[in-house]
């Protein structure tokens, strides 16, 4: 866990990161849909901000509780119907940076027992508070990838995701 301070400055660049990157999409390409199954890029812009509620409570539990023990997040009932969140552009940044920063401010103050603490989380073999902070950073980098992938990959080397 030497990499702690890492973690933190690099979740917090991720805001900037996808500030900066989605100001390069043109409109017409943030609701383009590439295929059966596939997100729009403004749909996993949108997903990058719905989550991250969640995420701050995770951290906060951590930080609360002795072992939190986790349930899988799954997205509203009603995502089987109306598909995924689909935020205006400016909203949903907005959205990511205000959760981001109230992350950050938790992450800053955690203390070294916090970050060693571990919880039940049915998904995964092992989960635990540095685990989870690690996760975060991957998630917005993968969406992040996604996004550009969609954007500006020709369709015969799009990846399909099962």
């Amino acid at each position: 866990m030497k990499d702690k301070r890492q973690l933190i400055d690099s979740l917090g660049k991720a805001v900037m990161v996808l500030n900066e990157f989605v100001a390069t999409i043109s409109p017409e390409k943030m609701d383009l849909r590439r295929g059966e199954g596939f997100w729009t890029v403004r749909e996993h812009m949108s997903h990058l901000a719905d989550v991250q509620p969640m995420l701050l409570e995770r951290l906060q539990r951590f930080m609360d509780e002795k072992a939190p023990v986790f349930v899988p997040f799954v997205p509203d009932s009603d995502e089987a119907d109306t598909g995924p969140p689909n935020m205006e552009t400016a909203a949903a940044l907005a959205q990511f940076g205000e959760y981001r920063q109230r992350q950050l401010a938790l992450l800053v103050q955690a203390e070294s027992g916090t970050w060693q603490k571990t919880a039940t989380h049915p998904e995964y073999a092992r989960y635990s508070f540095y685990i989870l902070v690690r996760h975060i950073l991957m998630h917005d980098y993968w969406h992040m990838y996604r996004m550009e992938e969609l954007w500006l990959t020709h369709d015969e080397f799009l990846t399909e995701l099962q």
